[in-house]
Formats: structure tokens, sequence, C-alpha cells
């Protein structure tokens, strides 16, 4: 195996930082906890204000987790 093919393969072990990605998976998957119209904010019902939230959560727990892997 190539350098680069062994350094490709060792790259793809999952680590404890892998565990970050499971968190906005299961808040965004859990309904119940955010079906709500109250409170809302600016107009917006806080099923959506939850969910643009998750969007930008999710993008600094994936650059967290890239960072902490390379």
């Amino acid at each position: 195996m190539s350098e680069r093919g062994a350094r490709r393969a060792s790259s793809n072990k999952l680590t404890p930082w892998h565990l970050l990605l499971l968190i906005p998976y299961v808040a965004v998957l859990w309904v119940p906890f955010y079906n709500a119209v109250e409170p809302s904010f600016f107009g917006f019902p806080f099923f959506y204000i939850y969910q643009m939230a998750w969007v930008v959560l999710s993008s600094i727990l994936v650059a967290i987790v890239y960072v902490a892997t390379q």
C-alpha cells in the first residue's frame, strides 16, 4: 500500500470526536421537543428558529470534528 493509501486508510477510523456529530442528528429528529409555535422570534415560530439554529450549530460541530481529527 502506498503512503497516500495508508494515510487515507488511517483517516477513516472513528474517534470519540465523531460522536459529536450525533448531537445535531438526535436533536433534530426529536420533533416533539421543538414542535411548537411559541415562543416566536421576530414573527417566526420556534419550530423554524430551532431548525435554523441547528444548521449553524451543525456547521460549527463539523468544523470542530474536522480540525480535531486532522
